[in-house]
């Protein structure tokens, strides 16, 4: 059976077809495709070094310290880079890896109880070092905690921060934040 139509139109009908095709293709690509949810993180929050200690700072210095650390977990949370999770039910773990660890950024494989009690496959932990007045690093390193038996860094972050006063820690980890997420645009597996 030949087609009576003129050419022209046999050509557009074609055309039409084919892009009714490719638009209903594109969107069943787009609907199979979701995002993967965000890892699972126990973020203990901040630690502080004081190279030149004076107990007197010490108030201040806990102060910005669990300031800076909500505000870590906020923007980790909010900016989806992990889901932050809650870390009630890893208290006593907590506590026990505390007792056993001065620092925990600096523990081997101490990390994996906390997580597992948290529920999350990550674990994370900040420390401020405070060199003196004027010079201090905040840094940020998270673990692998699924393996019970040994932690395995996946993230490590450092900024430098001048002067040791609220404003110039919380805007340090607002640069952290922002990089991560610029980082995370560029390569997926970023911190993962």
């Amino acid at each position: 059976m030949s087609d009576k139509r003129p050419l022209r139109l046999r050509l557009a009908t074609l055309v039409l077809l084919a892009g009714l095709n490719a638009g209903v293709a594109a969107a069943e690509a787009t609907a199979v495709v979701t995002p993967a949810a965000p890892a699972t993180l126990a973020f203990i929050g901040f630690e502080v070094i004081d190279e030149q200690p004076d107990a007197s700072r010490w108030p201040a210095l806990r102060g910005r310290a669990e300031r800076i650390g909500l505000q870590m977990a906020e923007g980790l949370q909010a900016r989806g880079l992990y889901e932050v999770r809650d870390l009630a039910p890893a208290e006593d773990a907590l506590q026990r890896t505390r007792d056993a660890n001065e620092f925990l950024h600096r523990c081997n494989a101490c990390l994996s109880e906390i997580g597992a009690a948290a529920g999350a496959r990550l674990v994370g932990v900040g420390w401020v070092q405070r060199v003196s007045n004027l010079i201090l690093n905040i840094n940020l390193g998270i673990w692998d905690v699924s393996d019970p038996n040994a932690d395995r860094m996946v993230l490590t972050k450092s900024v430098d921060i001048r002067g040791d006063n609220d404003e110039s820690w919380r805007r340090g980890v607002g640069f952290m934040l922002r990089d991560m997420v610029e980082r995370r645009e560029r390569q997926p597996r970023y911190g993962l």
